[in-house]
């Protein structure tokens, strides 16, 4: 199913981005030059599917992908106008990395460049951890949504 998110009324963030400086993680929008790195990281990590969407994300300008590193080694990205405008995702946290908030910062970067883009709502496509997403951001569900966009996927 996807979720729909009102980017009006978004929680404060700067708890989940205070977690991550006192960790010694780094979130910023990924660079151009890091595309190869970021894709294969996507691929090796996560799916061939997910690849593809991040590749899009880097042909948004500004580009659409966040990316968390620690130790200059990425441990987590999301992205958003992949699939479809005004949707997030895909997005992900290496598996040895998780439960430690790259997550939530990750969200709420994107999902805060969308409201400054002039957004009022944001789609969270093909949720995976719905009660996250409610939690994190208010996320509800949107009725009749799957599988949504990705009906007769390849």
């Amino acid at each position: 199913m996807d979720m729909l998110v009102k980017l009006y009324a978004l929680p404060d963030s700067r708890p989940a981005y205070d977690r991550l400086v006192e960790a010694g993680i780094v979130m910023r929008r990924a660079l151009a030059p890091e595309k190869h790195k970021v894709i294969a990281w996507v691929r090796e990590t996560f799916s061939e599917a997910w690849a593809s969407e991040t590749d899009v994300a880097f042909s948004r300008r500004p580009v659409s992908c966040f990316i968390a590193t620690q130790q200059k080694k990425i441990v987590g990205f999301a992205c958003y106008d992949a699939a479809c405008r005004n949707f997030f995702g895909p997005t992900g946290v290496a598996p040895k990395a998780q439960q430690g908030g790259i997550g939530k910062a990750l969200l709420f970067a994107c999902l805060e460049d969308m409201k400054y883009q002039g957004f009022g709502y944001a789609i969270i496509g093909g949720v995976g951890p719905a009660e996250f997403y409610a939690k994190a951001v208010g996320a509800v569900a949107i009725d009749g949504s799957a599988p949504g966009i990705y009906r007769g996927l390849l």
